[in-house]
């Protein structure tokens, strides 16, 4: 096998990474402890910042994303029984 790149672990932080340097023409070899079946069955992202978006899209994979995921334009914290919202899209400038 001829490869340039070993990466560990086929979580998302590695299949991004591989799929970024496949698109700019670097070899890579994934390498991942568990079966595919675990890796692929398994929720990977609950809220995504708006950096890890854009690379999904930029590394052309964010077709399901795109087509099935909500936007949050903020979240909110519950203390003391008080909940506490916090408008992120109007303190980013508008990102989502």
């Amino acid at each position: 096998m001829n490869t340039q790149v070993a990466i560990i672990g086929a979580g998302p932080s590695g299949l991004l990474l591989g799929q970024l340097l496949h698109n700019a023409g670097i070899k890579t070899v994934i390498l991942e402890r568990q079966t595919p079946e675990y890796v692929l069955g398994r929720i990977r992202a609950g809220i995504l910042e708006n950096g890890t978006v854009e690379l999904l899209r930029e590394a052309g994979v964010s077709r399901r994303m795109d087509a099935e995921g909500l936007i949050h334009h903020g979240v909110e914290f519950l203390f003391a029984n008080q909940r506490i919202p916090v408008p992120l899209s109007e303190l980013t400038g508008g990102k989502r």
